[in-house]
């Protein structure tokens, strides 16, 4: 877990904190494990930004805290997955390739050292009329040792070369793992939080628009409740495929937390996405779910879809909260549709 903004020792504070957390877990109908109690433990310190600003969306948006969403804010802000061990043990082995190379390094220069030292004593020694015979002799040892040295050294080089390659591809797929949701395979809230400010600077920058759609699956609790975790696994990744295909290469789809995934789409009008965002539905109500086990065909599946386009000036915090808002009406309205933020904004005048 992230370190917290106080002392160890600050009992009173730290205690203050823990009371804080129960009372938040309490209040939003979260079990008291000891991993949910790290999360909002942290939350309420605010030791982890990224963590505090996921919640404090998740709770404007009137979302719930239920398990999967609660395993899923821990491992991905709280948990040290392989991908950290993986990352964790590079500096090591580079530190050992780096002294290997210098190590060779240094020879070489030694041995450099040693035959032009032995060549020039051969030059002195033709120079003062000694036989020639031995001292060629000598001269083709000396070389014939530098040969050997040599051909060692490439070899030593090209084995730290190996080692170099295989420690690159272990931080690529180190970078990988850090940045992708197990259970979906697609990219998490970190990747998502990454594209999020590369997405927004290059809006800023050029003036192109960029929108964002947030997809619920509607009742997704009842497929965890009747048929079992597993199926409700299934139906997360047959969404996931659904979003991945239904948008551009350009485009990036997360996994939001819990049931809600997310698609990030530069470069596309609010309408545009609003019909992007609608063919997935669409697609998604199209889906038959069969169960693994059984072979039985299990309910259809919809999704409620939220859409919201970039302000220049806001930030993602303000743009995913607009998006949040239309998912939440969209719920609220009937499920299985679209709403985006123009609808909240009309709903908003007709309450005035």
């Amino acid at each position: 877990m992230a370190a917290a903004a106080f002392d160890e020792t600050d009992l009173d504070h730290a205690t203050a904190m823990a009371e804080r957390a129960h009372r938040l877990m309490a209040q939003h109908g979260v079990a008291p494990t000891p991993n949910n109690f790290a999360v909002w433990f942290n939350y309420s310190c605010n030791a982890t930004p990224e963590l505090k600003w996921t919640i404090d969306i998740l709770i404007a948006g009137k979302r719930r805290f239920d398990a999967a969403t609660n395993r899923e804010l821990f491992s991905t802000y709280l948990a040290a997955g392989p991908a950290g061990a993986t990352a964790g043990d590079v500096p090591e082995r580079l530190k050992s390739v780096m002294a290997e190379a210098q190590r060779f390094v240094a020879q070489a220069i030694a041995d450099n050292h040693t035959q032009i030292r032995a060549i020039g004593n051969v030059a002195e020694q033709v120079e003062s009329g000694i036989d020639p015979r031995p001292l060629v002799e000598c001269l083709m040892d000396e070389l014939a040792k530098a040969a050997a040295r040599a051909s060692k050294l490439e070899i030593n080089l090209s084995e730290t070369s190996r080692e170099l390659v295989i420690i690159r591809e272990s931080l690529t797929k180190a970078e990988q793992r850090a940045n992708t949701d197990t259970l979906t395979g697609l990219p998490n809230r970190r990747a998502l939080d990454e594209f999020l400010r590369a997405s927004q600077a290059a809006a800023m920058e050029t003036g192109e628009p960029l929108s964002v759609l947030l997809i619920d699956i509607d009742r997704f609790k009842r497929f965890n409740d009747n048929f079992g975790h597993g199926v409700g696994d299934q139906v997360l990744r047959l969404m996931a495929t659904a979003l991945r295909d239904g948008i551009g290469e350009k485009d990036l789809p997360a996994r939001y937390g819990g049931e809600e995934l997310i698609a990030v789409l530069p470069g596309t009008e609010l309408a545009a996405c609003e019909a992007i965002a609608q063919r997935i539905r669409r697609s998604v109500a199209k889906c038959q779910i069969t169960r693994r086990s059984t072979g039985d065909i299990l309910p259809g599946m919809t999704v409620s879809v939220g859409v919201a386009q970039f302000r220049p000036g806001e930030s993602m915090a303000q743009l995913l909260e607009r998006c949040d808002g239309a998912l939440y009406l969209a719920k609220r309205t009937g499920r299985n549709r679209v709403v985006t933020e123009t609808h909240l904004e009309g709903r908003a005048a007709i309450t005035a």
